[in-house]
């Protein structure tokens, strides 16, 4: 039972003690006895509602809680684990390392986002800082060293959208024509294919079904700190598609001219029989082939991607469809990425409007005859 009684050894300060919800006794001193009756009220009030947070946990510094949190994301990717670990380093903890958990609060977090912006950090950059901060004190909440997440309600800034850029069947030609032979096919499967990078470099022999056009997408290749690992896909989450002919047999040109040649062996390698490295690749291949031609100069590896999405929405395909091909995780980020590409109902709605204004225009010139 909680209660305030005067301190056995200073008779001018007030004593709240209280019995924690694990039993165990504990004690606050204040100066004014007002104080103390507050505090009485807020206890008594949190361990009703379970909201009751033991002061030791709450006054962790945040670095050690951090580093804490981010021992337990062994589970990530290598390159998810790699960006927490710098964002943490170089913008989260030089701001809150030092600074109890409890003391954070939602401004000083809005007011440190500020900060970030204002230094000339992209809005992206802040955003991926803010998620990072946010899952960091939702653990927290998680693991009741805090009754709530300042982060939660703090507002990064807006981020814009880059523009997508996507390349016709012509300038798919194009493209391909300017890079070496080794990674002509390799152009073809990202246009046509929608495979993410990734995806793609790691796409083996045994995966390929020449027979009924198939190709499985089970793995991903990815490049952090000048180290290479290959892992699951991005959503986790396999899936096969059914690649067009002419695709199929450049798949397998490339599998009897440039792959590995076991089952096992990569369909794409560099010239040495190595693993493609998405940092060396754009700079070798993917940027000289872009000044040879009249291309984008800012075109993007993912923007074949994008194209393949732009072919398949162009020839009709249903959204669904668009969505399992691509492996996206729900439709709604089909849409998101894609959805002003599909044929708007506004469309049809302005062709209605327009049939509206030139029937009146019609039932005008008969009632109204020039003279």
């Amino acid at each position: 039972m909680a209660h305030i009684r005067r301190h056995p050894r200073d008779r001018h300060n007030w004593q709240v003690r209280y019995l924690d919800p694990t039993g165990r006794e504990r004690s606050r001193t204040f100066k004014r006895k007002a104080d103390a009756e507050k505090f009485l009220i807020q206890i008594e009030s949190q361990i009703q509602r379970s909201e009751w947070i033991d002061p030791g946990l709450a006054a962790t510094p945040f670095d050690d809680w951090a580093t804490r949190w981010l021992s337990t994301r062994s589970h990530l990717k290598p390159k998810t684990l790699a960006g927490y670990e710098s964002l943490l380093r170089t913008h989260v903890v030089p701001r809150f390392g030092n600074a109890r958990l409890d003391h954070i609060d939602t401004l000083s977090i809005e007011t440190w986002l500020a900060d970030l912006q204002s230094s000339g950090l992209s809005p992206s950059r802040i955003r991926q800082a803010h998620q990072v901060i946010n899952a960091v004190m939702k653990a927290a909440v998680r693991n009741r060293y805090l009754s709530r997440n300042p982060a939660e309600h703090a507002r990064p800034p807006r981020t814009t959208r880059r523009e997508m850029l996507f390349l016709d069947s012509t300038q798919v030609d194009k493209l391909a024509a300017h890079v070496d032979s080794r990674y002509q096919t390799l152009i073809y499967l990202l246009a046509y294919g929608g495979l993410r990078w990734g995806e793609a470099a790691a796409l083996r022999h045994r995966r390929f079904d020449y027979l009924h056009s198939r190709i499985e997408i089970a793995e991903s290749l990815s490049e952090v700190s000048g180290h290479l690992y290959f892992g699951s896909t991005k959503n986790h989450r396999s899936r096969t598609i059914v690649i067009p002919a002419f695709l199929r047999d450049k798949l397998n040109e490339q599998s009897l001219d440039f792959s590995q040649p076991d089952r096992d062996g990569l369909l794409f390698t560099v010239n040495n029989g190595s693993p493609l490295r998405n940092s060396n690749f754009s700079k070798n291949v993917w940027k000289p082939a872009l000044r040879q031609t009249d291309l984008p100069a800012e075109l993007r590896i993912h923007d074949l991607r994008h194209t393949a999405a732009a072919l398949l929405i162009s020839q009709g395909a249903h959204p669904e469809a668009i969505k399992r091909y691509l492996g996206h995780s729900s439709i709604t980020v089909t849409m998101d990425t894609y959805g002003h590409l599909f044929p708007s109902e506004f469309e049809a709605m302005a062709r209605a409007l327009d049939a509206v204004y030139s029937h009146r225009q019609t039932d005008h010139r008969r009632t109204n005859p020039p003279n």
